[in-house]
């Protein structure tokens, strides 16, 4: 199966790099480019892409709106941010307003092709370091919207214990065939929770529900 790619940066030379390195292997195809997040948005609704290559920081509009109202057109594209720094603050707003997943612009072909594999493949594309690192950083800042009280009771309430405890160790980065081991059950046992877990909490994929976990407290940066 092919994946489609459109690549939306504001930098020629990275939407063409990207392009070229994308288009040499067999299971992609770069079907568009955005120099702005409008832009972006724009193509998605057009092009109906698989993934997104997003640049946060572009004219217009940014990559965190341009992912919030690709999220609220609710298409099937999957976001993947691109930035330069690996704890840049608006990665964590990106991922909030519904990006897949990160990537830096320094990462190597392969990492580039698997990254975009695995976030077409509806995984989450954020390493658990990386999540602890961000979600402690802008804790310290205080600046990390946290879920309320009564938001939480409301939310995760409705899970079952099971669907609880998987929920965390999606937080902690395990795959489903890890939940799988751990629990000592079937992985299509995991995959039929996690399903379960982000129908019930609202919540578009695996980084989104990893997001959830943090801000709800059910786990603790560390």
């Amino acid at each position: 199966m092919t994946i489609r790619v459109l690549i939306a940066d504001d930098q020629m030379m990275v939407r063409e790099g990207f392009s070229v390195l994308l288009n040499a292997m067999p299971d992609f195809e770069v079907v568009g480019e955005a120099v702005n997040g409008r832009e972006a948005v724009e193509r998605v609704r057009e092009l109906n892409p698989d993934v997104v290559l997003m640049d946060i920081r572009m004219p217009e509009l940014n990559g965190i709106e341009a992912t919030r109202e690709i999220v609220a057109a609710d298409v099937d594209s999957k976001v993947l941010v691109l930035t330069t720094f690996d704890l840049d603050e608006y990665v964590y707003q990106a991922l909030r307003a519904g990006a897949s997943g990160f990537l830096l612009k320094d990462a190597s072909a392969r990492q580039l092709a698997d990254g975009v594999r695995i976030v077409a493949a509806g995984e989450a594309l954020l390493a658990p370091s990386v999540t602890r690192r961000l979600i402690t950083e802008f804790s310290k800042l205080g600046e990390t919207p946290r879920l309320s009280a009564t938001v939480q009771a409301q939310q995760y309430g409705e899970l079952t214990e099971r669907e609880t405890e998987v929920l965390v160790l999606i937080a902690q980065g395990l795959s489903n065939g890890e939940i799988a081991s751990r629990l000592v059950v079937a992985e299509s046992t995991i995959k039929t929770h996690v399903s379960r877990v982000l129908v019930k909490l609202g919540l578009r994929d695996r980084t989104q529900a990893a997001v959830f976990a943090y801000e709800a407290r059910l786990v603790t940066p560390g």
